[in-house]
C-alpha cells in the first residue's frame, strides 16, 4: 500500500492502461459479435469481385451501391502497436482494425443493396485510406476508413 501511494502517478498510469485495455477489448469483441450475426444474417446475398456477363434480357435494373466505414484504434493497441514496430514482427492491433473496416463496409454495402432490393452485387471494389491527426506523421494510423462499393443488379425472375 505504501508503495502505491509514493509512487501514485505510476499506478494511476497501470489502472488506466488497465481500464483502456479492458474497455477497448470489450468494444472490439461486441463489434465483433455484430460483425458476425450480419455476416450469417447475409450468408445467401452474393457478392462477387468479378464482373458478371448476363443473358440478354436477364438484368432488371443495375445501379452503384456503397458501405463507408471508419474504425478507430485504442490507445492500448497503439501503444502495443509502436512497441512491435520497434522490435519488429507482426502488428495484429492493425490486422484487426483493417479486417473489421473491410468487413464492415461490405456488409452496410450489402445493407443498402438489399434495401433497394438487389439480387447480387458484382465487380466489388474495396479502398483503403489512414486518417486522422497522426496519419501522415511518423507512420501512425489514428483510423482506418474502408469504402466497399460496386455494381447491384436485380434479375428478372421470368
Amino acid at each position: 500500500m505504501e508503495f502505491i501511494v509514493n509512487h501514485l502517478d505510476l499506478s494511476l498510469f497501470a489502472v488506466l492502461v488497465t481500464v483502456g485495455y479492458a474497455a477497448g477489448t470489450f468494444a472490439e469483441r461486441r463489434h465483433y459479435a455484430s460483425i458476425l450475426s450480419r455476416e450469417r444474417a447475409q450468408r445467401q446475398f452474393q457478392v462477387m469481385n468479378a464482373e458478371a456477363y448476363f443473358a440478354e434480357g436477364r438484368v432488371k435494373n443495375s445501379f452503384m451501391v456503397s458501405g463507408s466505414a471508419v474504425i478507430s484504434i485504442d490507445y492500448f493497441k497503439r501503444l502495443l502497436a509502436i512497441l512491435r514496430n520497434i522490435f519488429g514482427g507482426r502488428v495484429k492491433a492493425y490486422e484487426s482494425l483493417v479486417d473489421r473496416a473491410r468487413r464492415e463496409a461490405i456488409l452496410r454495402m450489402k445493407e443498402e443493396a438489399l434495401t433497394r432490393g438487389a439480387d447480387m452485387v458484382v465487380n466489388l471494389r474495396l479502398e483503403t485510406a489512414a486518417i486522422g491527426n497522426a496519419a501522415n506523421r511518423r507512420g501512425r494510423i489514428g483510423s482506418v476508413e474502408v469504402l466497399a462499393y460496386g455494381t447491384a443488379v436485380t434479375l428478372n425472375k421470368t
